[in-house]
This record gives structure tokens, C-alpha cells and sequence, in this order.
């Protein structure tokens, strides 16, 4: 029985080492061409990188000529501070540094028309920092290009993750050889499938939700990076558009939002919780129950303040490529793959909701039944509608 895998945010940390194990050796010049196509760049448009010093270079020289190829303007690449060497240094130099990094960075990209991040660039790194700020003005799109150095393959529990030569060919396959209208196809069938009907999640562990989305926007990412895309755009996340493609996300209406998670193992606030179970009332977490490590959640919860105990958002994985492995099971590509459903907790607003607060937790679940109105449309964690 495949179950559930929870992510707390991601904190203001450096980026996670990844244990020295062999790397595929990527094809780096058909990534670069792939991702370039995604973004439709078209003649006279500036094109910048955000790039980690010690991540991915190989990219870089093929992602700017195919940028020129393109017609567009290479702007080169912009580097994140790297952290891990550099752990005696004093947070409050750094914190007051970036404040006006970000601003000088946001004068700086105004007339930038798409950006690629690559591994190793987060949001509290100025320069993306700085790029969020112009695309919540509605400037510009961004491709997220993370890989796996942004933590983006989760285990199931009891299971380990794959050696990283493994999700290194699972990601390459998923960005090269998805079928990108067909998923735009059968997102697009869905989002309309969705408007006016009850979702109801399911799974065998007891998990039982419902809610409505209304008029809320909703988030495809089909790969499509296009400037078109980006200028029908509702919320921030249409302006980002991951690669690998996947997933289809949006931010229920809050006060529909009724019924429980329940939880496999887990951990909270970085402690092991057994037999977790959240019921929601309005979007709201009224009650909590587990066989052990219950003060373990509502530390994580009171630590978060008001958004951790609210319902975040619903999203569903389309992508086959992505899809979790029948053997040696593990979630790729942050639950991107087809079947996999993701219920999380805190702050909604890039979706379009009404959460504020920061926190967001993932949980993901990979064999829920996921019934829209009177239609199946994923079966104990397979997509059944096509």
C-alpha cells in the first residue's frame, strides 16, 4: 500500500548538501534546447539565469546559446551567494545586505522578459527574491528549473530513495519526452471539470475531505513558459512555470473545506508522529488526534501561528513520466507524477486564496481516490480519466 510523505517549508537555511553519489551524465545540450523551447522566447526578448556557483554550470553555456539561437537577448547569468563554506559569517551582515541586494535587484530586472532558476536558487536569495517582486507586479516569467538539489524527490515511508543516477534519468526522460499538449489537454479537462462540482479525496488510511474551488484560479503547469501564458496570468505562480511539467494546483474555497486527513508516519517539528488524524471544519483544523507524537504537531502547528492549522491547497499530478515507480517506490519531481495528490496546510495567497502567515507544509499522498461530482478521476493513486 503506497501512503503519504510530509514536507515542512523550506526554511532560511543553506541549500542541502546531496550525498556524493554518481551522477547521470545529462545530456546538457538537448536540457538546454528543451527548456528554451518551453519558454517560446521571442525575438528581441531579454533572457537572464539565476544559477547557484556550484550547481548545474554545465548548462549554462548551452542555455544562453540556445537563448541566442532564439533571437533573444542573452543577459547572462546572475549568482547566488553560496552558503556552505561560509558558516561563520554573521547572519545579521547577510540578512542586512540582502534587503538591499533585493532592491538594487529589482531595478536591475525591470526589463528583464523571462528568467530561468536554476538548482540552488531559492526565494530568499535576493536576485529570485528581487524577480518575485517584478512578477507579482506582473512583469516577466520565470522558468524553475530545480532538479533534484532544490529538494524536489521525496521517499515513501519505508522506502529509500533511489541512488541519484536514477532520479537523474527519470527527471531527463520526463522533460524531454513528455507529450506537453496532451497534458495540457487533460489539465485543462480537468480544471473545467472541476468548476461547480464537490471534490472528494479519499484513501484507504481514512482520509475523507470535500471542498469546492468556485471561481478560483487555477495553476497548470503544462510546461507552457510562454510570454502569452504569462500575460493571461492570475496569481504568481502562473508567471512560474516548472520543468520537469506536472502538476495542476489550486487553493479550494476556504470555508468549504470539511472532513479529515489522516496521516501514515510522519514527522512534525522534526519528530516522529504515528496515527495522525486532522479534521477540518470551514478549512480549519478543529481536531487532532494521534497514537503517538501528538504534542510533536501541535508544537509544529502553534510555532506557525493561524496558517498552520488552515487547509493550503489541493493539487494533482498528471505527468506519466513522473509517476511513482510500482517497484522501489518513491515520489518524483514534488508529487508532479501522474496519481499523486498533495493536501497541504498554510499560506495560500500565491495561489489566490485568503491564507497569509508564511508556512506551508506539503503531504502528499500516493494512493488516493480522487472523485469529482459523480466521476472518477484517480483510483487508489492512478489516474483513470484520460
Amino acid at each position: 500500500m503506497r501512503t503519504v510523505l510530509i514536507l515542512l517549508a523550506w526554511l532560511w537555511v543553506g541549500v542541502p548538501s546531496v550525498v556524493a553519489q554518481e551522477r547521470l551524465n545529462l545530456d546538457w545540450p538537448a536540457l538546454a534546447q528543451k527548456i528554451v523551447e518551453r519558454m517560446a522566447l521571442e525575438p528581441g526578448e531579454k533572457v537572464l539565469l539565476v544559477a547557484h556557483p556550484d550547481m548545474f554550470r554545465e548548462i549554462v553555456p548551452h542555455l544562453r546559446y540556445e537563448v541566442m539561437k532564439a533571437g533573444a537577448v542573452d543577459l547572462g547569468v546572475i549568482d547566488v551567494l553560496a552558503s556552505a563554506p561560509f558558516e561563520s559569517w554573521n547572519p545579521q551582515v547577510l540578512q542586512r545586505a540582502a534587503g538591499s541586494s533585493r532592491e538594487a535587484y529589482r531595478t536591475m530586472f525591470r526589463d528583464v522578459d523571462a528568467a530561468v532558476m536554476l538548482p540552488g536558487a531559492r526565494p530568499f536569495h535576493p536576485p529570485y527574491a528581487a524577480m518575485q517582486d517584478l512578477l507579482r507586479e506582473g512583469r516577466g516569467r520565470t522558468v524553475h528549473f530545480h532538479w533534484l538539489e532544490n529538494g524536489s524527490a521525496f521517499p515513501i515511508p519505508g522506502q529509500p530513495l533511489p541512488p541519484l543516477h536514477v532520479i537523474d534519468a527519470t527527471y531527463q526522460k520526463a522533460l524531454l519526452n513528455t507529450d506537453y499538449k496532451a497534458l495540457a489537454r487533460i489539465q485543462q479537462r480537468f480544471e473545467e471539470s472541476l468548476r461547480g462540482e464537490e471534490i472528494r479525496v479519499t484513501t484507504s488510511l481514512g482520509t475523507d475531505l470535500r471542498f469546492r474551488i468556485g471561481s478560483r484560479p487555477v495553476n497548470r503547469q503544462d510546461g507552457d513558459a510562454s510570454r502569452a501564458r504569462a500575460e493571461n496570468g492570475i496569481t504568481l505562480i502562473d508567471r512560474e512555470i516548472e520543468l520537469p511539467a506536472g502538476a495542476l494546483r489550486v487553493a479550494p474555497l476556504e470555508e468549504t473545506v470539511e472532513g479529515t486527513i489522516a496521516f501514515p508516519p510522519s514527522q512534525w517539528d522534526s519528530r516522529p508522529v504515528v496515527g495522525l488524524r486532522l479534521r477540518f471544519v470551514e478549512g480549519r483544523v478543529v481536531d487532532i488526534s494521534a497514537d503517538s507524537g501528538l504534542t510533536a504537531v501541535e508544537a509544529e502547528m502553534n510555532g506557525a501561528g493561524p496558517a498552520g492549522r488552515r487547509f493550503r491547497e489541493f493539487a494533482l499530478g498528471f505527468n506519466e513520466e513522473l509517476a511513482v515507480p510500482d517497484r522501489n517506490p518513491w515520489i518524483p519531481y514534488y508529487g508532479y507524477g501522474a496519481g499523486v495528490v498533495r493536501l497541504s496546510l498554510g499560506d495560500n495567497s500565491e495561489l489566490g486564496g485568503t491564507v497569509t502567515g508564511g508556512y506551508f507544509r506539503w503531504n502528499f499522498f500516493t494512493d488516493a481516490t480522487v472523485t469529482v461530482g459523480d466521476q472518477v478521476w484517480v483510483r487508489d493513486g492512478k489516474l483513470v480519466m484520460r
